[in-house]
């Protein structure tokens, strides 16, 4: 089976520090290439991997800002498109744009939905429902317009997250800045806990971040550390008391949960969207509604075993667990389209 995976070129594959969907096609690339597969990977010239690269951008259009975002997106996508016949599958992990050659081409293609951005490009997907095939993330993430071969849940490596028992005097807000992912909250209650809570991510909106988050950071009871790489995520994540993941809006999954998790860390996130799915209420975590819920469920974290977290991440979000999942994906499409 050879198989082209196509990754976003926003930022490069695997990320250096934020990406989650190049992180994604990464995790599952490698784990393909682990297992004898023979896998193209389509990214930006700059990435990482062991498969098979190609590229027609040579730097991300975060880092590179001559880039027109359209423009290079564009030829990306084409570059792969013209050479889809030399692949039994695409695995398609650029959202709705590639979908517009599924019908102009002979290979299959798998598109693992990743999220939906607006509604507004969801008759994209309706258009080529009949004719693809689509993966969710998570099932609070399925739309009941569309159709779905299967839900996969996304994989980590456990040689990257090091399981930490001992924690640190610590709350961690470990994501994005932005209002839909809750910074504002978390400072709220780690400070009503009477904990220090320390920030990482990217300052995806500056004015949220200027006004919601800088007038709280004193380097005493709020630190922001900036958008830090894997080296530092993982001893943030394994050093914390618990993550705090706050979300005011349908999170279709959240990297840094598992992640958390992986490391033997709590997790607290409001129950929304996928949360449910990810954490188990009173053993990996708590699922509070609010922050005055929040607030009790840091009371109890030492009832929650670091070993319990570990072992659920180990048996459900592995890497192994993931790719294995695509393999029989990949399967069944590859065969579906043999019988048409």
């Amino acid at each position: 089976m050879k198989i082209a995976v196509l990754s976003p070129i926003a930022w490069r594959t695997p990320p250096e520090k934020y990406g989650p969907w190049e992180q994604v096609a990464s995790n599952i690339t490698e784990g393909l290439v682990a297992k004898g597969y023979d896998v193209t990977l389509f990214a930006s010239g700059d990435s990482i991997t062991k498969a098979k690269l190609e590229w027609i951008c040579k730097l991300p259009y975060e880092v590179d800002k001559e880039n027109d975002p359209k423009v290079v997106e564009c030829l990306h996508i084409s570059h792969l498109m013209e050479q889809a016949h030399q692949f039994d599958i695409i695995h398609n992990h650029f959202d709705f744009l590639p979908l517009s050659y599924s019908r102009l081409i002979k290979t299959p293609m798998l598109t693992t939905i990743h999220g939906f951005s607006s509604s507004k490009i969801l008759p994209v997907y309706k258009k080529y429902n009949a004719s693809t095939s689509y993966v969710s993330i998570s099932n609070s993430n399925r739309n009941k317009e569309l159709d779905y071969l299967a839900t996969i849940y996304h994989g980590l490596d456990p040689k990257k997250f090091t399981f930490r028992k001992n924690k640190e005097n610590y709350l961690l807000y470990f994501g994005r800045i932005h209002p839909d992912k809750g910074a504002h909250a978390a400072i709220e209650i780690a400070r009503k806990a009477g904990f220090p809570l320390k920030i990482a991510g990217l300052i995806q909106n500056e004015s949220y971040f200027n006004s919601e988050i800088k007038p709280y950071i004193d380097n005493e009871n709020v630190y922001y550390l900036g958008n830090v790489g894997p080296e530092a995520r993982d001893k943030l994540l394994g050093s914390a008391k618990a993550l705090l993941h706050p979300i005011f809006f349908e999170e279709p999954f959240g990297l840094s949960v598992l992640e958390a998790m992986m490391c033997g860390t709590p997790v607290i996130a409001f129950n929304r969207g996928s949360m449910p799915e990810l954490i188990v209420e009173g053993e990996t975590g708590f699922l509070p509604k609010d922050i005055s819920e929040a607030v009790l469920a840091i009371k109890a974290l030492n009832k929650i075993k670091p070993e319990t977290c570990r072992n659920y991440a180990l048996k459900k979000f592995s890497l192994e667990t993931m790719v294995n999942a695509y393999i029989e994906a990949y399967t069944t499409v590859i065969k579906n389209k043999l019988v048409r």
